[in-house]
């Protein structure tokens, strides 16, 4: 298992605010810093982590490492408590003069902002795909849930109120799906589109699931508020993909800068 060590306390959408450290000391990087909310963090055989290797070149310099996560110095503070998605760890690590190999480093000195930029423009149509995938089970289960209920002797899907939401739910997953399979083809063929689209379909398929999930709640009314069937989790699960691998509001400012050029 590996982890992707970007976030930092007070260095989240603003990547270029990283203030972990790693040196150069004869043929070893000696790293100290603080990294947040890392995805698999404490369950993982090694990390990646940015850092910068001259801090008066600020961003210039940063620059991406493999770390073994057993390293001398690679303390894990702590797990994440989280509303939802807990079946994937959120960890706090802090680095104390960890020493790092030079043939540990990926790509060379300063190469890290663009790595982690080129990084996103995959991992945010992942996003998107789980995004489309927890809004689908949703849809599917509250939709399966109101065929089944009777209210004043009819289904309540005969209901406009009813059927028009499930309509919506139908056609919004639709679209992100298409949007998302677009994104991921650009990616594979190395397209210009590439990061806009990325961020466009993380955007939309995130916000969707968002309100997806909450529909399929409020349809199942007192039931979808329980645990029984689990869209109150996919509600919950659904919010998170609005936040990490950048915000929505910082995808809105990719897709405004890729298209206003």
């Amino acid at each position: 298992m590996a982890a992707y060590a970007l976030t930092e306390p007070n260095a989240g959408s603003d990547v270029a605010g990283i203030k972990t450290q790693a040196i150069l000391h004869g043929d070893k990087y000696i790293m100290n810093g603080h990294k947040r909310y890392i995805t698999n963090g404490s369950v993982s055989s090694f990390i990646t982590v940015f850092a910068l290797t001259d801090p008066s070149k600020g961003a210039r310099s940063l620059t991406a490492f493999v770390v073994p996560t057993n390293s001398p110095g690679v303390e894990i503070v702590s797990d994440l408590k989280k509303m939802g998605q807990r079946a994937s760890v959120q960890t706090e690590f802090k680095f104390h003069d960890v020493e790092i190999p030079i043939d540990h480093r990926i790509g060379g000195d300063g190469q890290g902002f663009l790595l982690a930029m080129k990084t996103f423009e995959r991992t945010r149509t992942g996003v998107a795909a789980l995004s489309i995938g927890n809004a689908r089970e949703a849809y599917e289960t509250s939709k399966s849930w109101a065929k089944n209920r009777i209210q004043f002797g009819k289904p309540i899907t005969v209901n406009q109120g009813v059927s028009f939401m499930i309509a919506d739910m139908a056609t919004e997953i639709e679209a992100a799906r298409l949007l998302t399979w677009n994104a991921a083809w650009a990616y594979d063929t190395g397209q210009k589109t590439a990061n806009t689209l990325s961020a466009m379909a993380k955007l939309l398929a995130s916000d969707m699931a968002m309100k997806v999930t909450t529909d399929a709640v409020q349809i199942m009314a007192g039931e979808g508020y329980s645990t029984e069937f689990l869209v109150e989790k996919m509600m919950r699960d659904a919010k998170l993909c609005q936040i990490y691998e950048g915000t929505n509001q910082i995808q809105r400012l990719v897709i405004g800068k890729g298209v206003i050029k």
